[in-house]
This record gives C-alpha cells, sequence and structure tokens, in this order.
C-alpha cells in the first residue's frame, strides 16, 4: 500500500519509514569503505563485470574472505548507479526486507514509481507490491544493479520465494548481486541448469601465491612469492588472516622467517595483537574488551551489562574507528574479529581465571531479557548454570525444538553437558525432553514423573512447564500406546494454553502442532480413526513452517495409514507421499521420523503386487530409529512386512514377521485384527484350513477390512454360510474403500461359483476388475485362487483385465498351469505435469535439465519418474519412451 501524508498524498521517499516506524539508517545503503591497505584484484572485479550478463550474481565464501569489499570495488567504478543493501537480521520478515529493498533502490537514484507501493507491516507484503515491482523494473530500458550484502540473515523462506519472483518477472530490468556466507535459500538449481547464475565462491576468493604476495607489499612488506606461497598454503588464501600475518610480520626482524614458522594459535601472534592492540588502549578499554571476548557479538548495553560501565557506545565507535579489530554489525551490534577474540580470552583466563563464568552468566540473563534464546542457552551453558538455562528454554516454550529436526541435535549437545545436579522442574523437564528425543524411553519416563512431582509443588509461574509437561506427556502416551495418558495430557494443554502468553505460542508452533500429532497417534492407535482426524487434519491444515514439518509430516502418515486400513488406498498414497515429501520442501535431511508415511507406501506397493518397491521402502523405514519406538508405525511395518511374505509364498516367514512385539498400555484393536488376520492366511497357505479357522475365533468383526479377509479365509475352509455373513455384516455405511469392496466382491463371486452360479460369479469379478484398475489393485486377484483362472482368460473378462492386472513378475501365469496372456501393462491416466516430464524424457533431457525446464526441483522431477513408470510399468527411461509411443502418447 502506499504511504501518504496528513493530506492524503504520497510521501516522499526521503520521508518514508520502515513498517517498524524507524527510520532508515543510510550506512545501510552506501558501499563499504575499504582500507588504505586494500588490494584490487582485477581477475575478480573482470568475473563480476562479466557477470553482468546474467540476471544473478552470487558471492559466497566465508567471514573475512573479502567479499563485501571486493564487490564495494567494482561497485565504485561501475558505469551506471547501483543500489546497495547491507541485510540485517530484521529483514528476514518480508515486509521489512521489501521495504528496506524499495528504499536501496531509491537512494541510489533509481526510484519506482509511487504507484508500486510500499510495505506497511514489517510481517507481510502485498504480492501485488511486488508484481508492481516486477513489472516497472522489466519495463525499464537498463537493468538496474542491486547488491545484497550479508544476504545469509535472511533466513525466511518466505522471503526467498518472493524475491525468486521479482527475480523472475523483472526479466532483463534487474541484476542482482547476493554476498553471502552461507548457501542462500534460492531457487539456485534452476538459474544453474538455465545458464544465467555467475558463482564466485571460496576457492575464487582466496589469495593466490602473487596476490598475497601483492598484499604483503602494500604492508610495506617485499618478500618473494615463494614465502607468499608457503603463506597462502597455511592460510588457505584467507584474505583476514593474510592481513594478520602481515601486520604482525611488519613488527617483526626478520619478516620472512617469521612468516615461514606462522601458525595461528602461535604465541607470537598473540604478543602482537596483545601488545600493539589491547596494551595500546586505556585500562577501561582493555578490561571491556577482555570482558567482551567471550561475546560473538555485543551491543553498549549488553556491553555495559558486563563491564558496569555506561559508555560502552562511545568506546566501541572509537575502537571500530580505529580498526582495532571490532567490527561494525549494524543497528550498534558489534564482534570481535575472531582470531583477535580467541587470543583475548586466552589472555582473560589467565589474568582473571574465575572471571569468565561471571561474565558468561551476566550475558545469558541480559539476552534472556533481549529474547535471543540460543545466545542465552549457550552462556547459560558456559557459565555452568543449568539450572537458569534449562529454566530459560521452558520459560520461553522452546521444549518442542528438541523434537523439530532444526535445533535438535544443538540443544541435545549443549545440554548433555548437564551434570546430575541441578534438581528443579524445568532441568528434569529438559533431561526427559533429552532422553525421549534420543529414543530413551525409560529414563525420560523417570525424568518426566520427577518434574511432574516437582511442578506439583512449584508455584512460580508454572504454565510454561506445564504445558511443556503436557507436550511430553503426550509424547510418551504415543509411544507406550497409552491413549487416555495423551487425552489427560491434551485437557492440561486445553486447560493451560489460555494463560500462556500469546507471544510465546506464536513463538513456537511446534509445541501444538507435536502435541496433537502424538494424541492423534494415539488415537489411531486405539482405532479412533474419526476422532483422530480433527487433531491430525488441524496439524496439516497449518501453514507450512520449518519448526512444523516434522509434526506435518508425521500427521499427514497417520491420516494416510486411517485411509489405507479404510480401503481407500489412491487417497492413502497420495497422502503419504507428501509425508515423505514435507522435510524436503525445507531442505531438511534425509527421512525422519517415524517413517510412517514410507510404511503406508510400502502396503499400498503390496496391494499392488510391486513386491521389490515394498521391500525398498520398508528398508527406507527400518533405518530409522524412531520406527521401534512408535507403536502405529511399528505395528503397520509388521503387517506389511508379513504381508509381502505372503505374496512370496513364505507362510511360515509371515507368521514370524506379523508380531510387532510392541509393549504398549492397550491393545490396538486395527493391529490386533491384521495380525490375527495375517496368522491364518499363514495357516490356509499352508493347508491347515481348519487351524486357519480357529485363529479367527476372537477377531472383531467391527473393522470391513478385517471382517472381509475374515470371510475370505472362512469361504476357502469350505465355511460358505459364515463367510456371506460376515459379508452382510459390512454395510454401506461403513464407507469403505476400493480395496475393502473389491476383496468382499471377490469373496461373492467364488461363493458363487463354487455354487455353480457362473453369470453372478463373472458379473461379480467383471465388478471387481473395474473397482480395482482405477488404484491397480492385484493383489486381491492373486489371493482369490484358482477358482478365477478361467473367468479371467475368457471374453469379456480377459478385456477387462488386459493392460494392468498381470504385474511385471506375471505372478498370474506362475500361479496356474493355465495359458494367461502377458497382458501389456497400459497406462493409468498420466498426469499433466508427467506428460510434460514424459515429453522432455523423449526430448534426451537430463533430470536436471528437466527440472530446470519445469521449473521445479530435481527431487519433484524424480517423484513424477517414479510414478511415470509405475503407471507405464517399466524401470528405464528408454523403455519408457518406447512404451509411451506404442501408446501414442508421444
Amino acid at each position: 500500500m502506499a504511504v501518504t501524508d496528513r493530506e492524503g498524498h504520497p510521501a516522499p521517499v526521503e520521508h518514508r519509514a520502515d513498517p517498524l516506524g524507524d527510520p532508515f539508517l543510510r550506512t545501510r545503503f552506501a558501499l563499504p569503505t575499504r582500507p588504505a591497505t586494500f588490494l584490487s584484484r582485477p581477475r575478480l572485479t573482470k568475473h563480476l563485470d562479466q557477470a553482468l550478463r546474467t540476471p544473478l550474481t552470487m558471492v559466497n565464501g566465508s567471514a573475512g574472505a573479502g567479499k563485501t569489499l571486493l564487490v564495494a570495488e567494482w561497485a565504485a567504478d561501475l558505469a551506471r548507479p547501483l543500489a546497495w543493501f547491507t541485510v540485517e537480521a530484521e529483514e528476514e520478515r518480508p515486509g521489512m526486507f521489501w521495504a528496506y529493498f524499495l528504499h536501496a533502490l531509491s537512494a541510489s537514484g533509481n526510484a519506482l514509481s509511487e504507484q508500486v507501493g510500499w510495505p506497511a507491516d514489517a510481517n507481510h507484503v502485498n504480492r501485488r507490491v511486488l508484481s508492481a515491482i516486477a513489472e516497472e523494473l522489466e519495463g525499464r530500458g537498463t537493468a538496474v544493479t542491486v547488491v545484497l550484502d550479508e544476504y545469509d540473515r535472511v533466513t525466511e523462506p518466505e522471503v526467498a520465494e518472493q524475491l525468486d519472483f521479482v527475480l523472475q518477472h523483472a526479466g532483463r530490468g534487474l541484476h542482482l548481486v547476493v554476498v553471502t556466507r552461507t548457501e542462500p535459500m534460492l531457487s539456485l538449481h534452476r538459474y544453474r541448469a538455465a545458464g544465467v547464475l555467475t558463482e564466485i565462491r571460496g576457492a575464487e576468493l582466496a589469495f593466490t601465491p602473487e596476490e598475497a604476495a601483492a598484499l604483503l607489499e602494500r604492508h610495506g612488506l617485499r618478500l618473494p612469492v615463494d614465502t607468499a606461497r608457503s603463506l597462502v598454503n597455511r592460510t588457505r588464501g584467507w584474505a583476514a588472516g593474510l592481513r594478520l600475518c602481515a601486520l604482525a610480520a611488519r613488527e617483526s626482524p626478520d619478516p620472512e622467517t617469521y612468516l615461514k614458522e606462522f601458525e595461528a594459535g602461535r604465541s607470537t601472534v598473540a604478543d602482537f595483537l596483545l601488545a600493539e592492540v589491547l596494551k595500546r588502549q586505556a585500562p577501561q578499554t582493555q578490561d571491556l574488551l577482555l570482558r567482551v571476548s567471550v561475546l560473538d557479538r555485543f551491543c553498549p548495553e549488553l556491553v555495559n551489562a558486563l563491564t558496569g560501565r555506561t559508555d560502552a557506545a562511545r568506546i566501541l565507535g572509537e575502537l571500530c574507528r580505529e580498526n582495532a579489530f571490532v567490527e561494525q554489525l549494524g543497528h550498534s551490534w558489534y564482534r570481535l574479529h575472531p582470531l583477535f577474540g580467541e587470543i583475548l580470552r586466552a589472555h582473560l583466563r589467565v589474568r582473571c581465571p574465575s572471571l569468565e563464568p561471571e561474565l558468561h552468566r551476566r550475558a545469558a540473563r541480559w539476552l534472556q531479557q533481549a529474547g535471543s534464546l540460543p545466545e542465552t542457552l549457550s552462556h547459560g551453558a558456559a557459565a555452568g548454570d543449568w539450572d537458569f538455562t534449562a529454566g530459560a528454554l521452558v520459560d520461553d516454550l522452546a521444549i518442542g525444538q528438541f523434537f523439530t529436526g532444526l535445533r535438535s541435535d544443538d540443544l541435545t549437545e549443549l545440554f548433555s553437558r548437564m551434570g546430575p545436579e541441578p534438581t528443579s522442574v524445568a532441568t528434569d523437564l529438559v533431561r526427559a525432553a533429552c532422553d525421549l528425543s534420543q529414543s530413551d524411553l525409560d529414563r525420560g519416563m523417570a525424568h518426566l514423573q520427577q518434574a511432574e512431582a516437582r511442578l506439583a509443588t512449584d508455584a512460580v509461574d508454572p504454565a510454561p512447564a506445564q504445558l511443556s509437561c503436557a507436550l511430553l506427556e503426550a509424547l510418551a502416551a504415543r509411544l507406550t500406546g497409552s491413549p487416555a495418558r495423551a487425552e489427560r495430557a491434551a485437557e492440561t494443554a486445553d486447560e493451560v494454553q489460555p494463560v500462556v502468553p500469546a507471544r510465546l505460542l506464536a513463538k513456537h508452533p511446534e509445541l501444538p502442532a507435536l502435541l496433537l500429532t502424538h494424541l492423534g497417534s494415539t488415537r489411531v492407535w486405539a482405532g479412533r480413526f474419526e476422532d483422530a482426524r480433527a487433531p491430525l487434519s488441524k496439524v496439516t491444515g497449518s501453514p507450512g513452517r520449518a519448526a512444523t514439518v516434522l509434526a506435518r509430516e508425521e500427521s499427514m502418515g497417520h491420516l494416510a495409514l486411517i485411509d489405507y486400513l479404510n480401503g481407500w488406498t489412491g487417497q492413502a498414497e497420495h497422502k503419504a507421499q507428501e509425508s515423505v515429501s514435507e522435510t524436503e520442501r525445507f531442505s531438511l535431511s534425509g527421512p525422519s521420523g517415524s517413517g510412517l508415511g514410507r510404511v503406508v507406501l510400502a502396503a499400498v506397493a503390496v496391494d499392488r503386487d510391486e513386491l521389490a518397491r515394498a521391500q525398498a521402502l520398508l528398508d527406507e523405514a527400518a533405518e530409522l530409529p524412531a520406527l521401534l519406538q512408535d507403536p502405529v508405525a511399528a505395528a503397520l511395518r509388521a503387517i506389511v512386512t508379513a504381508r509381502l511374505e505372503l505374496a512370496r509364498g513364505n507362510p511360515q516367514a509371515a507368521a514370524e514377521a506379523a508380531d510387532p512385539d510392541v509393549a504398549a498400555a492397550v491393545a490396538s484393536p486395527w493391529a490386533d485384527g491384521h495380525e490375527t488376520l495375517v496368522t491364518s492366511a499363514a495357516h490356509l497357505a499352508e493347508g491347515r484350513s481348519e487351524t486357519a479357522v480357529e485363529e479367527l475365533a476372537g477377531l472383531s468383526g467391527d473393522q470391513p477390512a478385517c471382517a472381509v479377509e475374515a470371510a475370505r479365509i472362512q469361504l476357502a475352509a469350505g465355511h460358505a454360510d459364515v463367510a456371506i455373513e460376515l459379508l452382510d455384516s459390512v454395510t454401506a455405511a461403513d464407507s469403505a474403500g476400493p480395496a475393502v469392496t473389491v476383496r468382499a466382491t471377490l469373496v461373492r463371486a467364488q461363493a458363487a461359483f463354487a455354487a455353480a452360479d457362473i453369470p453372478t460369479a463373472r458379473r461379480l469379478v467383471a465388478q471387481a476388475l473395474l473397482d480395482a484398475r482405477h488404484d491397480l489393485l492385484r493383489r486381491p486377484f492373486l489371493d482369490a485362487g484358482r477358482w478365477i483362472r478361467p473367468l479371467l482368460i475368457a471374453q469379456p473378462l480377459s478385456q477387462l483385465a488386459s493392460g494392468w492386472l498381470a504385474p511385471p513378475s506375471s505372478a498370474f501365469g506362475a500361479l496356474s498351469g493355465l495359458a494367461i496372456p502377458q497382458w501389456p501393462i497400459v497406462v493409468e491416466e498420466l498426469s499433466a505435469r508427467e506428460l510434460d516430464v514424459l515429453q522432455r524424457l523423449a526430448q534426451m533431457m537430463s533430470t536436471q535439465e528437466i527440472a530446470a525446464d519445469l521449473f521445479v526441483s530435481v527431487n519433484t522431477v524424480k517423484t513424477h519418474l517414479k510414478s511415470l513408470y509405475r503407471k507405464l510399468g517399466v524401470n528405464r527411461r528408454s523403455d519408457a519412451v518406447h512404451r509411451a509411443r506404442d501408446m501414442r502418447l508421444l
């Protein structure tokens, strides 16, 4: 929206403020000043000149690699105006980022028209504003060059998506230079594949021996290139390290020898920095530097808290202006050069050995008030103040971060240093979280019980601790198969949440998402599928955020399981694929959670008689330790493994695999029912029909899928009346899916066939073929037995079965001496995107090229390829193209 003055006219650019109402700082849009000893490196500036031909340039290197000064030198000599924008942490929010982006354009003389609009909300930006920015830039005759310095501070995926949008639609009107320490959250794969990305990375930023020699000469050191080469080998060409070496060597009587012997930790460097930097400062400044050495970054207020002074702002400003190894980060934040900080910390420990823990303690308390939890925890742990550190985590409502996959390892490592001495509600909760996140259920439960006992007598603001406790209770209930316990935890959470500060709940969406996921899981375990849908759907329907990605993955996997158990195979597959790909959306590493989505996909693969795929999916899921602890996933994996063994003709192995060996507080009706059915089917396959029937004695008929399978076994054992009675109990009101109805129809068809009612049997088999075709449900026909073979080879049923019923393994032909035709595998209807991929396969494009051409990720293309191969019944790219041409799809 446009910003107006009091009379409603558009406000001049120079009078605008950021969405928080703060004025823009001019230094954020000015080129950094280069020191007198700066060395120009033409090979890099030439590369940047060439980069103007592409819309995106990325300069990526470590701190001190010389990125910013390199780009600043190039920008200063650029013939046309350039917009410079140094990103700060606040700009990771969309509204703030784009306000600063627009102001950078204005400050460089490239202001956009008032019709573009202006972000007024720090957290959001109107899509219309983004479209207007892109449209106006695209309409300009000359590209506007924008440098985003320190872009690694942008951690909000939404900003990256919006920047991708503007860059893509601005066309040749925008040239973006991203200066960053880390891989930016942009669609780099698309730009690389399209050849429109220029990259300058650490290896290219590193000084060559010749450049190092020139740099040393700028510091007054004329040394052979061989000496410089040795130094480059030791420092790996790191710009800041070379400068430190040069400064130290310049004071040495034999610079060449010094540089040959130089190592970062050597006392010669420390002596120089202490003598030439620290000891030249006034005593109060020396004290300040020593105290701030325990900090990764600091501002005047934090420094005052550590020093007891009130003039830190003045001292830090002077140190920065003097280039005394204090670097300004912006917004009054500073940091020490890492090497200088390391030496200062060592000196502090010698001069004041007992002061460092107290400094960490003061810093932790100040940072907690400032709302910086990671730094609070780091300094609290460094101080050895575990009661405070655990309390800070719990009070911030961050206990769920042990289970998000984002900071889990960091938190576990940090609190692994905590000994048994601290005893409080918070320390017990943290110990419980650590143990449960590492699948140590016994220790986790013991610590949780201790926390609950202390919580009952703790009168100090118990709400965050109670909500944290409820989360861990729900997790413990899930892992122990205790639905009632999970319901109590959910009730506690509902009671406590209204008194928890709203800002904490908004800051940590992972906690309620995880709690609802665990509640839904226990309801699934109890067989209360419809009750489970509500909390699980609430999680999957929430906005996708990195903090909730694992909760969303798990919830979607449980919803997929519900659909599968109800017979809706296609829906189950779709949800399971979403579950498996959820972590990919946020670039989290590898498979995660309980692996339930993969096990559901394996179950679907068994129904389709895709046995090799089923085994591969089960093997992937088995690599996850959480699978062994989660009753739902463990029970399903046991059932699917047993059904896979039955399909392979190994009834004894199936019976052994059917028992999940899960220790649960209450039995699961669906897990027990399917275990019973697999065991009974194994007896039937070994010719022990009466034993198979006896196994069914305790089976409940409440579940349609179980009732239908029991009817099949009863009929195979010669109990037709019992079988039909079981089928009649499965009414239309049960809303059973095709996987259930197809099996039920085949049992009725078999009963009709046995009664010599061939027309009815043929009609029922035809109906089953029609119902099974869409989801490729082959297994019910394979399990039906030999009676169905004569019907399938005769018209019109052979035509209905042609092209999809026979799996790649041609199992029908192997099960009977009858001459079953080798039906070609026909295409299930391809989606529009799958047809796009198929067309590009025919053009011999690689996976990466397809991804770039379609503007999707490589992993998305791989997912489409897997589906394409399955629908075409092939395993290779060339076979897919040949089959598609045979079917006139190309």
